[in-house]
């Protein structure tokens, strides 16, 4: 029995310094410093590990990459296709060019530019995590000590606190937006809901150590309008409500997420589908604009891409969100992966152990840009729209613009883009003299 009490007295301890240190600053609003203390000892100890790691590393494979995105496994020409081929044909015909298209087929297949954006982002430096291939820890005696009082950390202080914070965020989401949902609609509950929701995620944001940067706050999405934003992670939109409230779209899920769903749509108007709902293309569209036209309604979140990105590209927007009509409001997201690794990879991880990756990380850092807003054109179509919108976000988060389509993370690539490629190919080689 003593024991019992003993555990139940630490365990009202920490509720009670959870409660007084973290949750009730971030429910007002305010910060104690804590976070910004945290964050400054961790860049310190980041930047005494480079050097160390600099020092010690005196084998070829402990060399850091020079770039963050490339694998380096081959080395390209950057020279257009159609230059090259220029270039290569200025006789007649020879068996030997088709070495040319060999050489570019074995570049596809060994590093494509469009599979390594789904994975893990490449650093520049070792960020003390184990989430590497190389054993950078075992290069010093005191990067080794630091290492293993990381993982103590980690595991040991900050997963429990994360995990106490987030129980709390959702538990407070669940129980405040049911209570809202129970009062008529009204000026009120719009305020109460928008107060419950930015409160909560400002507690989930804690419980990520998360350290946000908005810039250009005047360009926020407003209501009646539609805010797409590039999509790197589940935890984005955490991010955006951080800083404002949002209508999310989507489909209807089970278990926990489908118990938030159920309980968030009774405060806001969320639009949520069903599973057959949302392969109705045109009933997705015509509830979306519905939402659009009430100009009291919160403004729609919506990441076009479809499926998330490895935080260094920005690919293909579908273009039923510029179908809809209304203002749309950019928004470029860009996390630093030096503190930890945003990106879920969710053909390889499941969403339990992604979140444990999270919440074993240093901390969630990130800057958001509130892009100006932008209109659809009288000689623009959704498409052409869709790529304005793109290109805006990939330049303001310096990211790279990509046309492909984020399903090809699942899917293979389809058999009429595959002849397109070969008439552009067969294109180039007669405008050039190679056939004829």
């Amino acid at each position: 029995m003593e024991v019992v009490w003993a555990v139940g007295q630490l365990g009202a301890v920490w509720v009670a310094v959870v409660f007084g240190l973290i949750v009730l600053p971030s429910a007002l609003g305010v910060s104690l410093g804590i976070s910004q203390a945290y964050m400054w000892v961790l860049v310190k100890t980041l930047e005494w590990a480079t050097i160390r790691l600099q020092k010690g590393a005196k084998k070829p494979q402990l060399q850091m990459p020079r770039t963050p995105t490339a694998n380096g496994i081959i080395e390209r020409d950057e020279t257009p296709m159609e230059k090259e081929i220029a270039l290569l044909h200025r006789a007649d015909f020879e068996f030997s060019h088709i070495f040319y298209f060999c050489r570019k087929g074995f570049e596809a297949i060994v590093e494509d530019e469009v599979t390594q954006r789904f994975s893990s982002e490449e650093l520049l430096s070792w960020n003390l995590l184990t989430r590497t291939n190389v054993n950078f820890h075992y290069i010093s005696l005191r990067l080794t000590v630091v290492w293993v009082i990381g993982v103590i950390v980690r595991y040991c202080f900050l997963l429990p606190l994360r995990f106490t914070l987030a129980a709390i965020g959702i538990t407070s989401m669940i129980v405040g937006t049911t209570a809202v949902g129970q009062l008529p609609n009204g000026s009120v509950k719009n305020y109460l809901s928008e107060v419950v929701h930015l409160t909560c995620s400002r507690i989930l944001v804690r419980a990520l150590s998360g350290t946000i940067h908005y810039h250009n706050k005047e360009n926020r999405p407003r209501k009646g309008g539609i805010c797409v934003a590039n999509h790197t992670s589940p935890i984005d939109a955490i991010i955006l409500t951080n800083d404002g409230c949002y209508a999310m779209v989507g489909q209807v899920h089970g278990g926990l997420m489908g118990v938030i769903q159920r309980a968030t749509v009774k405060a806001c108007p969320h639009v949520w589908f069903e599973r057959s709902e949302i392969k109705d293309r045109h009933l997705v569209t015509k509830r979306l604009r519905e939402h659009v036209a009430d100009k009291s309604k919160l403004p729609i979140l919506i990441f076009p891409e479809g499926t998330c990105i490895n935080n260094t590209s920005v690919m293909m927007f579908k273009k039923g969100s510029f179908e809809i009509g209304g203002t749309i409001y950019p928004v470029a997201i860009k996390y630093d992966p030096q503190f930890g690794d945003a990106f879920w990879n969710s053909s390889k991880y499941n969403i339990v152990s992604y979140l444990l990756r999270i919440m074993t990380s240093w901390a969630i850092v990130c800057n958001v840009w509130y892009l100006p807003p932008m209109v659809r054109k009288e000689d623009e179509d959704a498409v052409q729209f869709a790529n304005r919108v793109r290109s805006a976000i990939a330049r303001q988060g310096g990211l790279t613009e990509l046309p492909w389509d984020g399903g090809l993370k699942r899917a293979k690539v389809k058999d009429t883009f595959k002849e397109e490629q070969q008439k552009n190919y067969s294109k180039m080689l007669v405008r050039n003299g190679s056939i004829g």
